[in-house]
């Protein structure tokens, strides 16, 4: 944390050498944030962006306290504007509907794999790229409950949806990941089979 504070400290003095320091430091781990949630790199990048044009503008308002971190703070400032992002497209009515979605395809469980299920064969690359496509309002709630460890309350409230409409979100995300991830490893076995005759 010495040398995290020394940086901010030089951020603080508008060291433009200390802001690119910081910006190459945690910038590819926050672009992959801002991509669960935008789903393309245009839009991520541009939500990259302006987080950082947020991030320069406020760090002073960054307290040192125990259990927080200066990455923390700086990830849910990345959260808060890709989420602003996806609310302005909403109002463009391009992108992001939270409220209830009817169901986008009716799931079979006949054969599903389990959820605790593990697929060895699948890269982590082809992973993001599947939470990627997911419809936005799944994806949202997925990421903000799975990989920032919100609450449903806490969705419900920055959302401005119901608990339910959380829930149901993030339950039809991972019955349409698992679905994706099934189709995946079928699609393998079956390369696989062939590779071998």
């Amino acid at each position: 944390m010495q040398v995290e504070e020394k940086l901010i400290k030089k951020v603080l003095n508008r060291d433009v050498n200390a802001m690119e320091a910081l910006y190459n430091q945690y910038a590819p781990a926050l672009l992959s944030l801002c991509f669960r949630y935008c789903g393309n790199r245009e839009d991520a990048e541009d939500v990259l962006h302006d987080g950082f044009i947020k991030i320069m503008r406020n760090v002073a308002n960054f307290k040192v306290r125990k259990g927080s971190s200066f990455e923390g703070w700086m990830k849910r400032i990345m959260v808060n504007t890709a989420l602003n992002h996806l609310r302005d497209r909403a109002k463009e009515k391009k992108f992001l509907d939270i409220e209830p979605i009817q169901d986008l395809l009716e799931i079979n469980d006949e054969g599903e794999v389990g959820p605790d299920a593990v697929f060895p064969d699948v890269s982590q690359e082809k992973i993001m790229e599947i939470i990627c496509d997911l419809p936005p309002g799944y994806r949202t709630v997925f990421n903000l409950y799975v990989f920032e460890n919100y609450l449903h309350k806490e969705i419900a409230e920055l959302l401005c949806c119901s608990e339910n409409t959380s829930k149901s979100q993030l339950s039809k995300a991972r019955i349409l990941l698992r679905k994706k991830l099934n189709q995946l490893a079928s699609e393998k076995k079956t390369i696989k089979i062939y590779e071998k005759t």
